[in-house]
């Protein structure tokens, strides 16, 4: 809008007010946002008219715009919810805390569990920070002086507070004048004109004669002249046309980020006038600290750290990978390994179309699979495409990644395409998508969960951003706005803010969120060329490494708050021919590839920690990455191979998984080649050759020039494959305590309740507990020096953790026969409440205080299981015992829909966001299938019990990591289904080792094994794809040699896995014990996969009756 346009709202604003319109003047006020009316938003937040004041605060800001923006909004809504509850309105204090308040959690969790916590107090005043809350007056009173100061250091509000200086009627004045010109202009012009309309040019209707123009006075009012109107001094001249475009610009731009500071008497603007990172000029200067002193202590005050408006971006360690350099005709990367810690996908050397080695073994330096480039479809593919091939074009490949689950692989091509594959468990990748993804090459490909579907990220030479559908192949986002080829992608999301960081070779770094509404950010790399970005393991520190057109290397630290460089860490020797990589750990250490060795810096110092040359032979620039857990360094040699350099504990860890044939690896190695001495973290590396350009026959295990076997360096190790077979595979036994690592929970013992819902916090911090008698127990670790990551571990025991209270989670049992009671149990994902009942009322906790929130869907008929659905942490799927489904509603209280399909009770729940379905198991053993979107039933299939089984009991089905594939268990049985087709495609039947009914199963938190107790005592762990036993860990590891001679079994019930560590579990006993196991450190995992025939031992054949069916199970509509 022009600077004329933009003043003659001001007209209009100036004519309604005389003419008294009132809310006409508000309206346009707030819909032109030219002017905010201080006047009159005081007046409504003194009236509490709170529906109002957020309506006109819409028209000039929303609430995540920026930190004044959401301070602004929290602190109207908290008033909001303080004078509900003075009024003692529960019911409408909840209502504004789930739906109005709860956006904040997003940027401060505590802060929101805190406010939540004044619903359990009979008068919030009771809290500290509360206990001056005066009169509803008064406090409004208070909190407006605040808000005053807020919208004053806002800059979206700049130059909005003041109304311009203008003579009473201007508007009136310049018709007046208008008219007067028209009136001289016309041919017979009147000494009284007559002037009935505006909305046509004057004109005199001609008399008898011509007469003489007359300058006409038209009366300025022709009703009676209104009251001036409010004066407001113009202390700011009006922003021109383009300082008005900018300021609208600022309010969705993510160069708003939010900087820390403390408390001050006054407010105080500092502006932003030079930054690393620089502002662009289409964008106005950025405020930031504002010092102001909050009403309620720590309530108010949203210039805490932890409390940042993520409108500038953060992204956590990527998983991605690390690119070579372009130009791109032998393009290579190193890509992380994969969830295990010992699979490596990695492109490290090039034929004219594609690549001929993937995926080698790290222990045994076998490669696993071998994949020739072909195209899969080229009819598919667009015809600049096929227009490249018919000229011969050569191919190769530009990024290899996994998916975070380790179930995908994708593979991104220097012209045009992106191959998807599964990789199922075993020895080999099957195709999945083929997509013409970009015109030109592929530089670089991740995956990313937007709307918490699986999606793949691209990007190309053409300039462009894009993301897929990793099921369908779909394009789901298109993003412009880089100048040239885009080199790097690094996708993340902060709680529920998703989005991607961009790098072009020109070093323009970008942001995007999934909104198809451009760049949020404009920023210039160090060096002005290609950069890849990446984030410390807890994504709390941003990293970036590039190098310039010159070869001149740079690795910072951004600051956070602030936007520009924090530190530049130095040790780069010379110039470089391409581009340098990189790669974080353990939140704690940086490693790059440059001048032919491996530098370490520590994150907090900028000086080179330590370098080393593993011994030789590695290109100028290697490329490096290390595996999940920081305890192993890929690194690319410049014979086109690779090696793995590892620190204690990754050695260790390759013992874990070595075959016998390896001995040498058994004897601890140090690498000669480190310079320095340094910490465990990074030091004592190991390097271990493994050349992916060889044949697939094996290579011999040289360490440190030594051939352990004592055959030549050249000559190549030949595998016995006579001998390999004859060396039968050995199910691992655990039946000592001494054989893996255990953890007895404290205080859990209590043979009058049996535990029978088991849950780990989903931070991995805790472990719940419902017992049959219907409390709920939770147990917490903590940080110290033997567990410094406070997760869950077998280290260290957890206590036993009550509020100061002293209150139990307790569910309403009231008339509740326990005996044949079911109970259930669902944790938020933020865990912060709890919902659960046993056999009554359904309970909503607050995991803080212990109180109950609320309470609903009282009995008969009683919940029998519950699930949060993945997409809205409101929406509840609660079986019942009268074999309906009710989705319910926690924000309103109300059921929205009941499903009808089984027989009996439901006894289990599973949602799939990528399917888009629920499924339902009910004590019927019949598996049902609904859309989550109208809730409509697609399939009832029936599960298979094996002949002479009654099909009696609990039937629960639990989701695999991909969303896809499905675990079903059943007393008879352990099932893998496939959930699109809800086909069954392995079934295992209790035998040999095993005999004993199932009494519970679990997929671990990668989705690669199973676990499952037995009725007898045993533990099975299996093989997530084949179902075959890996490992079984007897009733005497866990259990004291009183309590297994004595007259009461002792077994358990329920199995949790950790949620992000694979080889733990914990499980809940018939006694109300729970054990969290661990195998040692030693071994690393429990047992070794089995082959595929599954081996002989000891005369038993222990996954003989593992079936395969790819027939659909019988389908009922």
């Amino acid at each position: 809008m022009s600077s004329l346009s933009r003043e003659l709202v001001f007209l209009i604003l100036q004519f309604l007010e005389e003419e008294k319109f009132k809310e006409s003047v508000h309206r346009l006020e707030k819909e032109s946002g030219f002017f905010f009316n201080m006047k009159y938003f005081e007046e409504k937040v003194q009236a509490g008219e709170w529906e109002e004041v957020e309506k006109y605060l819409s028209g000039f800001t929303k609430v995540d715009d920026n930190r004044y923006s959401m301070k602004i909004f929290f602190e109207i809504r908290k008033q909001k919810y303080l004078e509900a509850l003075d009024r003692q309105e529960k019911v409408k204090a909840l209502e504004i805390l789930v739906t109005d308040l709860r956006v904040f959690s997003t940027f401060n969790d505590e802060l929101y569990k805190e406010i939540t916590q004044l619903l359990t107090l009979s008068n919030f005043r009771e809290n500290e920070q509360l206990s001056k809350y005066g009169d509803t007056k008064t406090a409004r009173a208070i909190m407006l002086v605040e808000l005053k100061k807020l919208i004053e250091a806002n800059p979206l509000f700049r130059d909005k507070l003041a109304f311009p200086t203008l003579r009473s009627s201007r508007l009136r004045t310049l018709i007046n004048q208008s008219l007067n010109w028209q009136h001289q202009l016309c041919k017979n012009p009147r000494s009284n004109p007559d002037i009935k309309t505006l909305f046509t040019d004057h004109t005199c209707t001609p008399p008898n004669g011509p007469l003489a123009p007359t300058h006409v006075n038209l009366p300025v009012a022709a009703v009676a002249k209104p009251a001036v109107y409010t004066s407001l001094a113009a202390d700011n001249p009006f922003p021109p046309p383009a300082a008005a475009a900018a300021a609208a610009a600022n309010a969705g731009a993510l160069a708003g980020w939010m900087a820390n500071a403390s408390a001050s008497p006054s407010v105080q603007a500092a502006v932003v006038t030079a930054s690393s990172i620089p502002v662009p000029q289409n964008q106005v200067s950025v405020v930031k600290h504002p010092r102001t002193p909050p009403a309620v202590p720590s309530m108010v005050d949203y210039q805490n750290p932890d409390l940042q408006l993520m409108k500038r971006l953060r992204s956590t360690p990527s998983v991605e990978e690390v690119t070579y350099p372009a130009p791109r005709q032998e393009a290579s990367s190193l890509d992380d390994t994969k969830n295990s810690g010992f699979y490596h996908a990695s492109r490290v050397h090039g034929h004219k179309h594609g690549f001929s080695s993937f995926t080698p073994h790290i222990v045994t330096r076998e490669r696993l699979v071998s994949k020739p480039f072909k195209i899969w479809e080229m009819s598919t593919c667009s015809v600049q495409f096929q227009a490249l091939m018919v000229n011969d074009t050569p191919i190769s490949v530009s990024r290899v990644t996994w998916s975070p689950d380790g179930s995908f692989v994708g593979v991104a091509f220097s012209k045009h395409l992106l191959h998807l594959y599964t990789y199922p468990g075993s020895n080999d990748l099957v195709q999945r998508l083929e997509i013409d993804a970009h015109v030109g090459g592929v530089n670089d490909l991740a995956f990313a969960h937007p709307n918490k579907q699986l999606s793949i990220v691209t990007c190309g030479d053409d300039k462009l951003i894009k993301v897929w559908d990793s099921m369908t192949g779909q394009k789901l986002f298109n993003f412009e706005g880089h100048d040239a080829a885009v080199y790097s992608i690094c996708p993340h999301h902060k709680e529920n803010i998703q989005f991607i960081f961009s790098t072009a070779v020109n070093g323009k770094i970008k942001a995007w969120l999934y909104d198809n509404m451009g760049s949020r950010v404009d920023y210039d790399a160090p060096g002005h060329w290609c950069t890849t970005m990446l984030y410390s393991a807890d994504g709390s520190r941003l990293f970036s490494c590039g190098t310039s057109k010159d070869g001149e290397s740079f690795l910072v630290e951004w600051n956070e708050s602030e936007g520009a460089i924090k530190r530049t860490y130095v040790g780069f020797r010379k110039k470089s021919a391409g581009v340098v990589s990189f790669d974080t750990t353990q939140n704690h250490f940086l490693a790059a590839g440059e001048d032919s060795q491996i530098k370490f810096w520590d994150m907090d110092n900028i000086n080179l920690l330590t370098f080393t040359d593993a011994e030789g032979g590695l290109p100028s620039l290697p490329r490096v990455k290390f595996n999940k857990e920081g305890n192993l360094l890929a690194v690319t040699t410049a014979d086109n191979g690779f090696k793995i350099l590892a620190n204690a504990v990754g050695i260790r860890s390759l013992r874990a998984t070595e075959t016998s044939t390896f001995d040498p690896l058994k004897t601890p190695i140090l690498s000669a080649g480190i310079k320095a001495s340094v910490s465990s973290a990074v030091g004592n590396g190991s390097p271990v050759s493994c050349n992916a350009e060889s044949s697939p026959v094996r290579p011999s295990p040289i360490l440190k020039g030594v051939d352990p076997l004592g055959r030549s360096v050249e000559k190549p190790r030949v595998t016995d494959d006579a001998i390999e077979k004859a060396k039968a595979w050995q199910l691992a036994e655990i039946v000592d305590s001494a054989q893996c690592r255990l953890v007895t929970l404290p205080e859990s013992t209590e043979a009058s309740s049996k535990v029978v819902r088991l849950l780990y916090t989903n931070a991995a911090i805790g472990i719940l507990a419902l017992g049959s008698n219907g409390v709920q127990k939770l147990w917490k670790w903590s940080r110290s020096e033997q567990n410094p990551s406070g997760k869950a571990t077998t280290n260290v025991a957890p206590q036993l953790w009550l509020p100061n209270s002293g209150l139990l989670m307790a569910n309403d049992i009231t008339g509740v026969n326990l005996e044949e009671a079911i109970p259930c149990i669902a944790l938020s994902k933020n865990d912060s409440y709890v919902m659960s009942a046993t056999g009554g009322k359904v309970s909503l906790f607050n995991m803080l205080t212990f109180k109950v929130m609320m309470t609903c869907m009282s009995s008969p008929p009683a919940s029998t299981f519950m699930a949060f659905h993945p997409k809205d942490n409101n929406i509840l799927a609660i079986g019942m015992e009268d074999s309906t489904i009710h989705i319910y509603n926690v924000r309103v209280d109300e059921v929205k829909t009941k499903l009808k399909g089984h027989q009996k009770r439901i006894t289990g729940l599973a949602f799939s966001a990528n399917l888009g379905i629920l499924v339902s198991s009910g004590a019927d053993a019949h598996l049902c299938v609904w859309r989550i979107d109208t809730w409509e039933k697609r399939k009832s299939v029936a599960i298979q019990i094996p002949a002479g089984k009654a099909p009696t009991g609990d039937t629960r089905v639990q989701f695999h990591s991909d969303q896809i594939r499905m675990l079903v268990f059943h007393e008879t049985q352990l099932a893998i289904y496939d959930a699109s087709k809800m086909e069954r495609i392995r079934q295992w039947i209790p035998q040999d080792v095993l005999p004993a009914p199932i009494s519970c199963a679990t997929y671990s938190c990668n989705s690669q094994s199973v676990y499952a107790t037995f009725c007898d005592g045993n533990i099975g762990v299996f093989d997530a794809d084949s179902l075959k036993l890996r490992c079984r860990i007897a009733s005497s590891v866990y259990l004291s040699p009183e309590i297994l001679k004595g007259n009461q079994a002792v077994y358990p019930l329920v199995v949790a896995a950790h949620p992000m560590e694979p080889n733990q579990f914990a499980i809940g006993l018939s006694d109300g014990t729970v054990k969290v196991m661990e195998p040692s450190e030693s071994e690393g995992k429990w047992g070794a996969s089995p082959p595929s025939d599954n081996g002989v031992s000891n005369g038993r054949t222990t996954s003989s009756s593992t079936t395969s069916n790819h027939t659909p199970d019988q389908l009922q509509r």
